[in-house]
C-alpha cells in the first residue's frame, strides 16, 4: 500500500512519519519533574489501549505514512503483554525503539532481540547514587548501571536521557560527557520542561548556553566538534576529539527545533497529542472501538498543530502557569 502522506502532513508542510506510542501511565519510579509529589489519577484499566488495540491503531499510521515507532510509559516494560505488544509491531516492519528508565531490561532483553528493537533511550539523571533517590524516591541506582552495561555488551543502540535542573545534577555535566570517552554511547542533557504538577519555573533551567559555557570551560576548544545534526532533530550533536561517544542538547525551551517536528504523540488512552506541549487532544479510541475511521481524526490533529510548542512562541509564554500547567504531567503523556 502507497502511504498517504498528506493525513500525516500539516499545515506548515511538516511530514510526520515518528509516532511515540505511551503503553502505560504507570512508572517504577517516581521522578520529580515527571510524576506530581501526590500522583497522577490513572486511566481505568478499561480505557488503555490493549495489544491488538495497539497494533492497529498503529497500522493506520503506518498506512498513512510513519516509519519509526518509539514505545514509551509511564515505565513501557512494566506491561506485562510488553512481548505481546512488541511481536505485533514488529509485523508492521518499522524501526521499533524505546524509552525505559532501564531497572527491567534484563528481563526482556532477549526479546528486544528477538524483534530487533536495538536503539534505547535509558533515562539516568545522575551519576550519584545518593541523588538518583532523592530525584526517583527509590534504591534502583546499580539495577540501572549494571543494565546499561548489560546493553552495551549486547550491542544496543544508547542514548542516555539527562533531565537537567540547575542546583540539582547541573554539575554532572561535565562527567556525564566524561562517560563518552570510554562508552559508545550518546548523553543527551535535555532542558527542564513544565508539566502539570512539576513545579516548573524558568530559574531551574539549565540552557543550551550554559551546558556549552560548561564544556568549554573544560575542554579545550579545538577539542569539541560540532557534529553534523540528523533529519528532524531533536539533540544538538557534539563530541569530544578521540572520544568513542558523543552528547546532544534538547533545548526545546531556549532553542526550539520545531521547524523539523515530525513527532506525533499516542497516548495510553488512545489520544493523539500533536504537540507536547499542547493541551489538546484528538481521540482515537473511541472511535475506533465504534468501528469507525480514524484517519479523517489523525488528520484534523495534525493540521491543527502550532507552528512553535503549541502556540508558546516566546519565553514568556513558557514562563506563564496558565499555559505551561494546562496540560498533563509528562507521565500520562509520555515520553
Amino acid at each position: 500500500m502507497t502511504p498517504n502522506n498528506a493525513v500525516l502532513t500539516d499545515d506548515f508542510g511538516r511530514k510526520h512519519n515518528y509516532l511515540r506510542i505511551s503503553l502505560i501511565e504507570k512508572c517504577n519510579l517516581r521522578c520529580t519533574y515527571c510524576m506530581p509529589a501526590d500522583g497522577i489519577v490513572l486511566s481505568p484499566k478499561a480505557s488503555l489501549m490493549t495489544a491488538d488495540e495497539i497494533h492497529a491503531i498503529a497500522q493506520t499510521f503506518v498506512n498513512n505514512g510513519v516509519d519509526k515507532i518509539r514505545l514509551t510509559g509511564g515505565e513501557p516494560l512494566l506491561r506485562k503483554d510488553f512481548p505481546e505488544i512488541i511481536a505485533k509491531l514488529a509485523s508492521l516492519q518499522t524501526e521499533i525503539s524505546i524509552t525505559t528508565n532501564g531497572i527491567l531490561i534484563n528481563k526482556h532483553i532477549e526479546v528486544l532481540k528477538q524483534f530487533n528493537v536495538k536503539k534505547i533511550n535509558l533515562s539516568l539523571d545522575t551519576l550519584v547514587a545518593s541523588k538518583f533517590h532523592s530525584i526517583t524516591l527509590r534504591n534502583q541506582f546499580q539495577s540501572v548501571i549494571d543494565n546499561l552495561h548489560l546493553l552495551l555488551n549486547n550491542d544496543f543502540k544508547i542514548k542516555v536521557n539527562v533531565v537537567l535542573i540547575k542546583g540539582f545534577n547541573d554539575d554532572e555535566i561535565i562527567d556525564f560527557i566524561k562517560l563518552t570517552e570510554f562508552l559508545p554511547i550518546s548523553i543527551r542533557f535535555i532542558e527542564f520542561m513544565p508539566f502539570a504538577g512539576n513545579e516548573w519555573d524558568r530559574s531551574k533551567m539549565v540552557s543550551q548556553k550554559e551546558i556549552l559555557d560548561q564544556v568549554q570551560h573544560h575542554f579545550p576548544e579545538s577539542h569539541v566538534e560540532k557534529l553534523e545534526d540528523e533529519k528532524n532533530f531533536t539533540a544538538r550533536e557534539f563530541k569530544i576529539k578521540n572520544y568513542l561517544g558523543s552528547f546532544g542538547i534538547i533545548s526545546s525551551i531556549t532553542n526550539p527545533f520545531c521547524d523539523g517536528c515530525n513527532r506525533i504523540r499516542l497516548t495510553a488512552n488512545g489520544k493523539i497529542k500533536n504537540c507536547l506541549f499542547s493541551n489538546s487532544e484528538t481521540d482515537l479510541l473511541t472511535p475506533f472501538r465504534n468501528g469507525e475511521a480514524i484517519e479523517d481524526l489523525i488528520a484534523f490533529a495534525i493540521k491543527n498543530k502550532k507552528k512553535v510548542r503549541a502556540g508558546m512562541t516566546t519565553i514568556e509564554d513558557m514562563n506563564n502557569p496558565a499555559l505551561n500547567q494546562d496540560n498533563r504531567s509528562m507521565i500520562a503523556i509520555g515520553g
